[in-house]
């Protein structure tokens, strides 16, 4: 590996790491109602670049917008560098012009749900639709940035394992943390339009005969959560004990005790009525999981004599 490619491996996690700090301020606009901060204007901020004498809302969500625009130049500098540093065809160049795809459609998206007033109070069904959409979007992008760095760090090129379950058996994982995720991008939506003043309040809300969606998604989601935890510990288990290697044996871990921290922040999430920090940690712990399960699935794919330490 030149001295090049090892900073381009740098400057990729890097763009990862600053991406999930966005995905995490988006968050913060979200639970605040900061969304509709800036109206239904994009990509102005209420018909001007910067508003003059801005409110809260306004300057919060200004502030997500600037910080996305700093992130897509980020992915836009690690898409032309891959294209410059890799040959045709090279894994790293592919999964950095995912990345770019996915940087553009995440914009789009967020661009929709300002243009198409689903922010603020808004508590259409749509809008559900919309966020679990968004949900799905950014996890994509996470796990094509994970990737672009992955393989950047790695000499060792991706090869199918021996095992041909593997990979379904994973696979069935990311479609679970997926789900998962869209199942409590929605909840934490409910949470915000429908507060509750204490814990008795929320169960009565929750399994009120005219409970909105969002609301009944507070069963579902943990219900779902606990499922998924169940299948995770089976893939981890299952992975580790194939590829028999260290790295493997590190993520497979790092993954069960990383879900197992955000399910004990899950259940705060709900005895404290989701306060708007326990939400940004819940978040964050979530998009670490995704990031350890798609490199538990990358791992998968160095044989286990070229496995190097992630």
């Amino acid at each position: 590996m030149t001295t090049g490619q090892r900073r381009f491996a740098s400057y990729a996690w890097g763009v990862l790491a600053f991406s999930v700090l966005v995905v995490l301020w988006g968050t913060f606009v979200r639970a605040t109602g900061s969304g509709a901060g800036c109206g239904s204007h994009w990509p102005l901020c209420k018909g001007e670049i910067i508003p003059r004498s801005p409110a809260v809302a306004t300057v919060i969500e200004l502030t997500h917008r600037l910080t996305s625009g700093v992130a897509f130049a980020l992915v836009v500098g690690l898409v032309v560098a891959a294209w410059r540093m890799y040959p045709a065809g090279h894994t790293v160049r592919r999964w950095a012009t995912l990345s770019g795809i996915f940087m553009v459609s995440e914009a789009l998206v967020g661009a929709g749900l300002v243009l198409l007033e689903l922010v603020g109070q808004n508590t259409s069904n749509a809008r559900g639709f919309w966020v679990a959409g968004h949900l799905v979007n950014t996890f994509v992008l996470i796990a094509c940035l994970t990737l672009t760095a992955r393989w950047a760090s790695s000499t060792a090129p991706p090869r199918l394992p021996r095992e041909r379950m593997l990979l379904p058996v994973l696979g069935v994982g990311v479609v679970g943390v997926l789900g998962l995720g869209m199942s409590g991008a929605v909840t934490a939506l409910g949470d915000t339009l429908f507060p509750a003043a204490n814990l008795a309040e929320a169960t009565a809300q929750t399994f009120s005969e005219t409970a909105h969606f969002f609301v009944r998604l507070r069963v579902w989601h943990p219900t779902l959560a606990m499922l998924v935890g169940g299948y995770l510990v089976f893939a981890s288990l299952y992975a580790a004990g194939t590829m028999r290697n260290r790295p493997t044996t590190r993520l497979a871990l790092g993954l069960l005790a990383l879900y197992g921290i955000q399910l004990s922040i899950g259940v705060l999430n709900v005895w404290w009525l989701a306060p708007v920090s326990v939400q940004i940690v819940h978040l964050l712990f979530s998009d670490l999981v995704w990031i350890v399960l798609i490199l538990l699935l990358a791992s998968c794919l160095i044989p286990s004599q070229e496995a190097a330490p992630v």
